[in-house]
């Protein structure tokens, strides 16, 4: 079983976020305290990946067209830290 730490800072942002991307976090949650990170290569919709530049070591999972979870994985607790659910903005910066 792995277990699931939120940032301090989500928990304000879970009451803003549309009922649509709550229950995907939902089931997410759910996939990973069973089955680990490993479990959410196997559900596509997820489209989980590895991020890079200033998020390198981080995760980053698809919760609708728009909103992304990224996330952190410390193997040696066998928990995954949640830092952040945001729209992913697609324009160049």
């Amino acid at each position: 079983m792995w277990e699931i730490y939120e940032h301090h800072s989500l928990t304000r942002k879970l009451g803003k976020l549309p009922v649509e991307v709550l229950k995907r976090y939902e089931k997410w949650k759910d996939v990973v305290g069973i089955s680990g990170p490993g479990g959410l290569r196997l559900i596509k919709g997820f489209h989980d990946e590895s991020l890079k530049g200033k998020w390198e070591g981080y995760r980053s999972s698809r919760l609708g067209k728009q909103y992304r979870l990224v996330y952190t994985i410390e193997k040696e607790r066998f928990y995954v830290k949640v830092v952040d659910i945001n729209p992913h903005d697609y324009r160049r910066k």
